[in-house]
């Protein structure tokens, strides 16, 4: 096997890369739990519903790569299975259909749950100084907590 010499310690970058894989599983299973609901949401506000969860899951899509992408630049291997990514997420799978405001609520618990996540591994980026790592994971914050506040709005009555 090839060294890795990109001025990170090799411990640092396997406790950087293991935080990256809970990111990506939550992530992941953001992104189905939005498809889902992109097929299957029904009621008075389908079509915004129904167009929003597409430019959810089409983000979030783009995303995963992205994280995984950098999960191997550190050397580690990416999860890529439904059952790794079960084990590694904080978020859990919902059965059957929800109402469509039940789905905006999961969502939104969903988005903020991966904020969480990434807070955890920016930490670990940032002690390590990995800045590409916490520039990524940052990002992926800001986009999160932005889909949150807006899902939330969403839900105010007014």
């Amino acid at each position: 096997m090839t060294s890795i010499n990109i001025g990170i310690q090799e411990h640092d970058r396997i406790v950087i890369a293991e935080g990256l894989k809970r990111l990506l599983a939550d992530s992941y299973t953001l992104y189905l739990q939005t498809h889902n609901f992109h097929w299957n949401v029904t009621g008075k506000q389908f079509r915004e519903l129904h167009v929003m969860f597409e430019e959810h899951y089409n983000a979030l899509a783009l995303a995963v790569d992205e994280i995984a992408e950098r999960i191997r630049t550190l050397g580690v291997a990416a999860p890529g299975t439904y059952k790794a990514f079960a084990e590694l997420s904080a978020i859990e799978e919902v059965e059957g259909v929800p109402s469509a405001d039940d789905m905006v609520d999961i969502l939104t618990k969903g988005h903020e749950q991966v904020v969480r996540t990434a807070r955890e591994v920016l930490k670990l980026a940032q002690q390590a100084g990995d800045e590409s790592s916490a520039s990524l994971v940052s990002d992926r914050m800001r986009e999160h907590e932005k889909t949150a506040w807006m899902l939330r709005a969403m839900r105010e009555n007014g």
